[in-house]
């Protein structure tokens, strides 16, 4: 195990004095008291939502200690890719930082694709994408991307599919 990585003892602590209904168990709103986006304001409830539904692998809507375990750590490894891409040490990505690193995952995407992403994911209105939605950011990305791939059979970038098959997709694919 890598030094840096935290105990399962400290992460206990932290998982139990999250768990304030004492319920072994922790809720959307306990896990979003958990997390810091380094705004000092509250993580996206979205956000915390999807990040539930990733790691909630028995159905209850609630995270146990062991999904907890394997959500801090992707959380961890999140929070150092965005570091890595906030080339400004602002606390978040513009637009510039953003497509860079989109594009180091292999997307190549319009300046005005990520104008739209901006808009969409800046809760403070500053132009900028705080830690948590930039988690949403990108992981929406990948869904859709992995979502788009099953219909692009011949891997061109292109897909050809009805409207219903069209509203199945996107209503099917959680992000």
């Amino acid at each position: 195990m890598n030094s840096t990585e935290p105990t399962d003892a400290f992460l206990r602590k932290i998982f139990t004095q999250v768990d304030t209904d004492k319920s072994g168990s922790i809720s959307s709103n306990e896990l979003q008291s958990a997390l810091s986006n380094g705004t000092w304001s509250p993580f996206n409830p979205e956000t915390v939502r999807m990040m539930i539904g990733m790691f909630d692998r028995d159905g209850s809507s609630t995270i146990d200690f062991q999904e907890f375990r394997d959500l801090w750590k992707y959380v961890s490894d999140w929070e150092k890719c965005f570091k890595k891409f906030d080339l400004d040490g602002s606390g978040s990505i513009d637009k510039h930082e953003l497509k860079t690193a989109l594009s180091s995952f292999g997307y190549r995407l319009s300046d005005n694709f990520y104008d739209l992403l901006i808009q969409k994911f800046d809760r403070t209105g500053r132009g900028t994408v705080a830690f948590d939605d930039f988690i949403q950011a990108c992981v929406s990305i990948q869904t859709l991307t992995n979502a788009f791939r099953r219909h692009d059979r011949q891997q061109i970038g292109q897909i050809t599919i009805g409207y219903e098959d069209f509203l199945t997709l996107v209503f099917s694919t959680r992000v």
